[in-house]
């Protein structure tokens, strides 16, 4: 697959050539689904909690006495049933975080970038390099190449003064190649990637 290379200001670069077993791909959504899945609920924190029988603060002494009261009979005011007492099986704090295999993982990746390369949603760009980090230029070259929602990714490492400018842009996540993912990748209308990017991309998925 080739596709045309452009620079920040909306110039153009030349054409690379993207390997179609990563790029050209036809996207399965069960692949993907199951991959996000996995992302989202490594993501969750884990921490809801409920006081149980043992942990709620109460007296231990016997509300009443065992017969003779013509009601129910009962021995502490922790017991579920009662108003204040403790919860029966209520959340703990836990891991949601569940195992998938390393080659899906890669998999879902690579039809990630393919759904992108398919839907006319992939960009790639010469270089963030810049020489001042000025929030201003990102705009504008954001703005120039019509990018609404968009995910950058470039190579093992983003360039500094890009990543400190297009923090105050709306719309805008830069990531290095490392930080490649699935969700990210979906989540956003556009992706563009930089030549070093495809490089890192193609080297850590073939």
């Amino acid at each position: 697959m080739k596709l045309d290379v452009i620079t920040l200001d909306a110039g153009k670069a030349g054409s690379i050539e993207l390997a179609d077993e990563i790029f050209g791909l036809e996207p399965r959504g069960d692949i993907l689904h199951r991959v996000v899945r996995w992302q989202r609920a490594k993501a969750q924190q884990g921490t809801h909690s409920t006081l149980g029988k043992s942990e709620v603060s109460y007296s231990t002494k016997k509300i009443y006495r065992q017969k003779g009261t013509g009601g129910a009979r009962h021995g502490s005011r922790k017991a579920p049933i009662f108003r204040k007492g403790g919860v029966y099986k209520g959340p703990v704090p836990r891991s949601h975080a569940f195992d998938l295999p390393k080659k899906v993982r890669a998999l879902g990746l690579k039809h990630a970038l393919s759904a992108k390369a398919n839907a006319g949603e992939l960009v790639i760009v010469e270089t963030l390099d810049l020489n001042e980090a000025k929030t201003a230029v990102v705009a504008k070259a954001v703005k120039d190449n019509g990018w609404k929602r968009v995910l950058i990714i470039d190579g093992t490492e983003v360039n500094e003064n890009f990543a400190r400018a297009a923090r105050n842009v709306e719309g805008v996540d830069v990531l290095p190649s490392m930080g490649a993912n699935v969700y990210d990748i979906l989540r956003r209308d556009t992706l563009v990637l930089t030549r070093a990017g495809v490089e890192a991309l193609e080297a850590r998925l073939k």
